[in-house]
């Protein structure tokens, strides 16, 4: 799969901006706020419907427009599909396929897929569970695009949930009558149900993704290893146990009977894939506070690596974006990336000096300044 022209109105510093793409590899190099990231974060706003710098689209969209548009056509063997999302902050996004069909913005999801590594990505290993679970979890839709339906019940349950958990948790610190819960034992069964597929679907890509890791660090740093994933589940470590979604289910809702007097105290979910962890050992340590920056570095390209392998072993290879990647390594780790991704069927490199690209990775060049992008 690869996309094969980028097209984007009103997104970022670009009012508009047509982008021919050719497989293979092909590099934005430019001096830093000239606009190369946001090219590839399009691309990746496509396949996960999100950036990988921000966290709401309010920023994505230009400074005195209304609305952003991303347009992409994509070619995956014979087939060609021209995929279209509409960014409206405070409203509803809209989305099409090829042009006629407008569908719901998650419906596109599966037509992109990308692997993307940046330099945000060190916060995979040093930043909070909250990292980690979103990797997990977009990897799991880049697995299963269904599994955005799923994510997105989940949400919705656990905000209901919190909501009736925090009025009670407010009636009784100021003394007034005990709310009825009664309902709470129906949104404990939906949030075991999308909360069990959920859990299901991580343990699930931990497993197989394990012996990837670990390959990928010891192709990026080798004698380094060995690397280990493990699911650290609010629920307990039981979870790694379940043979089916029935009995996560069924500990899933045990785990909430526990806790349940506890959550009417503070007003909140306490258990629940939104609470759980991915711990990254190595050599039997913790990485978060053990690993050097350096090794901090090779594990969290190493996570991106095992995806793009995963993706591509399951019958539709990814494009691979790394963005501003290059500059943050040794020459070492750098070249040794490079030799391993250049016979990827699409790589997008960002880069601000052309000498950071290495010579292996030669390809389509494009210069990026002030939000215009020639090719070389």
């Amino acid at each position: 799969m690869h996309v094969t022209h980028l097209s984007l109105a009103d997104f970022r510093s670009y009012a508009r901006v047509e982008v021919p793409l050719d497989p293979g590899v092909t590099a934005f190099v430019g001096a830093n706020g000239q606009g190369k990231t946001n090219l590839v974060e399009a691309v990746g706003y496509l396949a996960t419907l999100g950036s990988h710098r921000v966290s709401s689209d309010a920023p994505l969209v230009r400074m005195g427009a209304d609305r952003a548009v991303i347009r992409a056509a994509v070619t995956q063997g014979e087939r060609s599909q021209l995929v279209e999302l509409e960014l409206n902050p405070g409203k509803a996004n809209r989305a099409r396929i090829n042009r006629s069909s407008q569908v719901r913005p998650r419906d596109v999801l599966g037509i992109v897929r990308t692997v993307l590594f940046a330099p945000e990505d060190l916060a995979l290993v040093k930043g909070d569970p909250g990292e980690r679970r979103r990797f997990l979890d977009e990897l799991v839709t880049a697995r299963s695009p269904r599994m955005a339906g799923v994510r997105s019940d989940y949400e919705r349950v656990l905000k209901q949930r919190n909501t009736l958990l925090k009025s009670a948790a407010m009636a009784r610190r100021h003394g007034g009558r005990s709310m009825d819960l009664s309902t709470l034992d129906v949104w404990d069964q939906h949030l075991g149900r999308v909360g069990a597929e959920l859990l299901a679907q991580r343990l699930d890509l931990i497993a197989t993704l394990q012996p990837l890791a670990d390959k990928a660090y010891a192709d990026v740093a080798p004698g380094g290893g060995p690397v280990t994933l493990e699911y650290r589940s609010s629920v307990g470590a039981e979870v790694e146990s379940a043979r089916t979604r029935e009995e996560l289910y069924g500990q899933l809702i045990a785990a909430l009977a526990d806790v349940r007097k506890q959550e009417i105290e503070r007003g909140v979910t306490l258990v629940g894939p939104h609470r759980d962890d991915l711990v990254l050992g190595l050599r039997g340590m913790p990485a978060k506070g053990y690993a050097s920056h350096g090794e901090s570095w090779s594990y969290a390209l190493a996570l991106r690596l095992a995806s793009y392998d995963l993706l591509r072993s399951e019958g539709n290879e990814p494009v691979l974006v790394l963005d501003d990647v290059f500059a943050e390594l040794d020459a070492r780790r750098r070249e040794r990336l490079a030799e391993l991704v250049a016979p990827g069927e699409q790589v997008l490199v960002t880069a601000a000096v052309d000498d950071d690209v290495p010579g292996v990775l030669a390809g389509t060049r494009y210069a990026v300044s002030a939000g215009e992008v020639e090719r070389l």
